[in-house]
């Protein structure tokens, strides 16, 4: 990228007209700069991702060609959204990719939290490659590059991973979003027509639930995981909470307390609940969810999901303790 410095002139995007005015020249951008060629993106599911997908949809059609990867580390529901919004609704051409036995094959008893992060983004890499290679005629590649980006990481936006596929392919990068902020990419996705489950998708680490299955992962537990997470999402959507609270997540520790169930002993995992607000990350505070709802989610998850016998509320602010776990 030749310049990687928002224009001094730039409006913030807050409105929906100022979101279409920059819908409309973006999509004369991408126009210009791809003509009748191919691009490739590695569609998550994310905020970012999916705003550059539904861009570019609009911008070249089936020219673009989006890869999502299910790595068996997303949340509940997430990969079928993807497919739903995307190839359903906006029929766009998608190449969907299961490999979530050659993920979880890979980290096997990998109890190290940076040796699965690499572990993960490394697989990636390569299931993405392989996917870049099986098409014919892609000369450019779409990346969700926001300005904080630029500013933090340099202009490859490596923590996506994407950052890291072979010079040979020689890629030219196709990326819209590089001088917005993460608020205006949100207020573009619902001018676009997104969801707004996926517009206001709350922050998701790279290695996905693989941090929050602590220590090495195990199917089971990353499933108790999963499920928690799914009850505690849709018990602060019911409550209000949703888009109040920041980041709100459950985690799984590799360990087991005693418990009762059914009137029998039983040995099983505690479910930790983390809720926390922020407005940069580097420092957060604690949410104060009312006793009552923590008391309903204990109850749910307890009884919902399999192998869980305790449920546990992370009071530790930032500092000291970080907002993930790994």
């Amino acid at each position: 990228m030749a310049n990687n410095k928002r224009p001094e002139t730039m409006e913030r995007i807050t409105t929906k007209a100022l979101a279409d005015a920059f819908i409309a020249e973006q999509l004369e951008a991408i126009k210009k700069q791809v003509g009748d060629k191919k691009v490739l993106l590695a569609l998550s599911g994310g905020v970012d991702s999916s705003v550059v997908a539904a861009l570019l949809i609009k911008a070249i059609g089936k020219k673009l060609v989006c890869v999502h990867v299910n790595h068996g580390l997303l949340r509940k529901g997430e990969p079928e959204q993807v497919v739903k919004v995307f190839r359903d609704e906006m029929d766009a051409n998608l190449v969907y990719v299961d490999a979530i036995d050659r993920f979880l094959d890979k980290l096997e008893g990998v109890a190290e939290p940076e040796k699965k992060r690499k572990i993960i983004g490394a697989e990636f890499i390569r299931v993405f490659e392989e996917e870049a290679r099986k098409q014919e005629g892609i000369e450019f590649l779409a990346q969700g590059t926001i300005y904080p980006d630029i500013l933090e990481s340099g202009p490859v936006k490596a923590h996506h991973n994407v950052g890291g596929l072979p010079d040979d392919l020689k890629f030219e990068l196709v990326e819209p979003l590089k001088f917005l902020f993460k608020d205006e990419v949100r207020v573009v996705g619902k001018a676009l027509g997104l969801p707004d489950n996926m517009v206001y998708r709350q922050p998701f680490p790279g290695p996905g639930l693989g941090v929050r299955c602590l220590g090495a992962i195990t199917r089971d537990r990353l499933e108790a995981v999963r499920e928690s997470d799914a009850i505690l999402r849709e018990e602060f959507a019911k409550n209000g909470l949703e888009g109040k609270v920041w980041q709100y997540f459950t985690i799984v520790p590799d360990f087991k307390s005693v418990g009762v169930k059914n009137d029998l002993r039983s040995f099983e995992w505690p479910v930790i609940i983390r809720a926390v607000n922020t407005r940069d990350a580097m420092t957060a505070t604690v949410e104060d969810v009312p006793f009552s709802l923590l008391q309903h989610i204990t109850a749910r998850i307890t009884s919902e999901v399999k192998n869980v016998n305790r449920v546990l509320f992370d009071l530790t602010p930032k500092p000291t303790g970080t907002i993930e776990w790994e």
